[in-house]
């Protein structure tokens, strides 16, 4: 009987020892993933700026400035909020910021997870263009979202929301749909030609040609 006893004691000291391993294994992982991701986002990328040669100069003068539209799900940033049963990203992986938000008189959880290299994308073309936010999500979420990756900036201000949204026709250029891939560079492909076309009159002289051909960034 005394030997039972103690066989009891040592399987329940294996398994409390097992389930604070595992615990605190996760907790590693979360830790370590959480730590991959800040250094893809914020790893030093190279997109030389150069000063305008004076031809240069006098075509950006020459025209007005342009707006860029930037679509925000999927494009800047993927979310998912409390009740997902199938969420898009890998289950464990750490989200960059958790928005708290009532929808309805119910509270709602988003993790946002950023695009490799959004924050860097922004802080060049915002030297470029006049930026817009677009979404067709709620303005509560999208607002509060604009806000993260603005920064106090203020080079996200102009922001549209669902019942801004028609259906129209305009000059796009097409991007993957993002959702986990931590190696994705799309945001990085697009810089150089959102550089050129600054110095276009009409961006549709060049996005137009060849449309049936784009090929998605």
């Amino acid at each position: 009987m005394v030997d039972m006893l103690k066989t009891r004691q040592c399987l329940l000291g294996v398994r409390t020892f097992l389930g604070v391993t595992s615990r605190l294994w996760s907790f590693f992982l979360y830790i370590l993933r959480k730590h991959i991701r800040t250094i893809i986002q914020y790893q030093t990328v190279r997109y030389d700026i150069l000063a305008l040669s004076p031809i240069s100069r006098n075509r950006l003068n020459t025209v007005k400035r342009k707006i860029l539209v930037l679509d925000l799900d999927e494009t800047l940033i993927h979310s998912h909020h409390d009740g997902v049963l199938r969420p898009t990203v890998r289950p464990g992986t750490p989200p960059d910021f958790i928005l708290k938000v009532v929808i309805d008189k119910h509270p709602v959880r988003f993790f946002v997870h950023k695009r490799p290299h959004v924050d860097f994308f922004l802080e060049v073309v915002s030297q470029w263009y006049e930026l817009v936010v677009f979404t067709a999500s709620m303005e509560i979420y999208g607002s509060a979202v604009a806000d993260k990756l603005d920064n106090n900036k203020g080079i996200l201000k102009r922001r549209y929301y669902r019942q801004h949204c028609t259906l129209d026709s305009d000059n796009a250029i097409p991007i993957k749909s993002w959702f986990s891939d931590p190696s994705d560079t799309a945001l990085l492909n697009l810089l150089p030609m959102l550089d050129a076309l600054r110095f276009t009159a009409d961006v549709r002289s060049v996005l137009s040609r060849n449309l049936h051909q784009h090929r998605l960034w």
